[in-house]
């Protein structure tokens, strides 16, 4: 029985650990940025790796088509391409930590 309590607290401190780990990870993707592009470059989106975005720009050529149907298709691909390597740059990230075991709810 005595083992069990030991076996225990060894666990609590792993799982402390771990917890911390986690922490700084989400304040390192929060600090982190990628860029998503679309229109070869014309319309750019900066997301941080705890996927908000922080700035969009599109070019001066795009804006001078005129085409509001266009800008806005540029700038939704812009967003997704964005967000999907925020995703991609915190699943990498989380792997490290949890050597690939899923934990639901972490991002």
């Amino acid at each position: 029985m005595a083992g069990s309590f030991g076996e225990m607290g060894n666990l609590l401190k792993q799982a402390q650990e771990m917890q911390r780990q986690l922490e700084r990870i989400r304040s390192e993707l929060a600090e982190a940025v990628v860029e998503g592009t679309a229109g070869g470059g014309a319309v750019r989106v900066e997301v941080t790796g705890d996927r908000r975005v922080q700035s969009l720009s599109i070019s001066d050529e795009v804006i001078k088509t005129g085409d509001k149907s266009m800008i806005e298709d540029l700038v939704l691909s812009a967003v997704q391409d964005g967000l999907t390597k925020a995703e991609q740059l915190a699943e990498q990230t989380m792997t490290k930590v949890t050597g690939g075991m899923q934990l639901p709810g972490m991002f």
